[in-house]
């Protein structure tokens, strides 16, 4: 008879915040931590901020196995907790420890994932897509209303949108996202950097 041993996975998570923004984080680090622990298997969770005033957190959670885990991450509860602190919080780096020593040692396993920066907002994504598309759009429309005044609207209609898309995917839109890239983030402006 074959025994399976279950192996406890500590999952540590760097984040960034505005410090004037932690009574926000704390808030929503409790709200994660209380559905979380509806999930079978979930063993505890607690966060520390790196000092006073510091954008710098750090949280672990606990979960008795792999799989228990997978299915605190794989979760809609969990997504919708995650979507709700975009433009707020900035994950930073990932490391996920298994046995006892998760919480205090060195691993015995250890592995670092790589986060991939947060999509923004989706309204925000919209009003940028608005900014490269009325532009681009009026633009064009200009140009050849006279030439294409005879050409039937679906077919004026499919000319340009065969024009623009490509124009607005391959050179507007990369070009006024990263110009963007702060605000759409919820970053400060470079300008006020300086």
């Amino acid at each position: 008879m074959s025994m399976t041993l279950t192996v406890p996975v500590t999952v540590s998570i760097a984040r960034r915040v505005d410090p004037a923004r932690a009574s926000e984080m704390v808030a929503w680090m409790r709200a994660g931590t209380a559905l979380a622990e509806a999930f079978p298997g979930f063993l505890g969770a607690g966060w520390v901020q790196s000092g006073p005033g510091s954008p710098q957190w750090h949280m672990l959670y606990r979960f008795a196995d792999a799989e228990t885990l997978r299915r605190w991450e794989e979760s809609p509860q969990r997504r919708w907790w995650l979507s709700s602190a975009q433009g707020i919080v900035e994950h930073t780096r990932v490391e996920r420890r298994t046995g006892i020593e998760g919480w205090f040692d060195p691993p015995l396993e250890h592995s670092v994932e790589p986060v991939p920066p947060a999509s923004p907002p989706r309204w925000k994504q919209a009003v940028t897509i608005w900014l490269a598309f009325f532009p681009l759009s009026l633009t064009a429309t200009l140009l050849t209303s006279h030439f294409l005044d005879a050409v039937p609207l679906a077919a004026r209609v499919l000319l340009m949108t065969l024009c623009l898309t490509p124009l607005m995917t391959y050179l507007v839109l990369p070009r006024i996202t990263r110009a963007l890239h702060w605000w759409l983030h919820g970053q400060r402006a470079p300008w006020r950097d300086a």
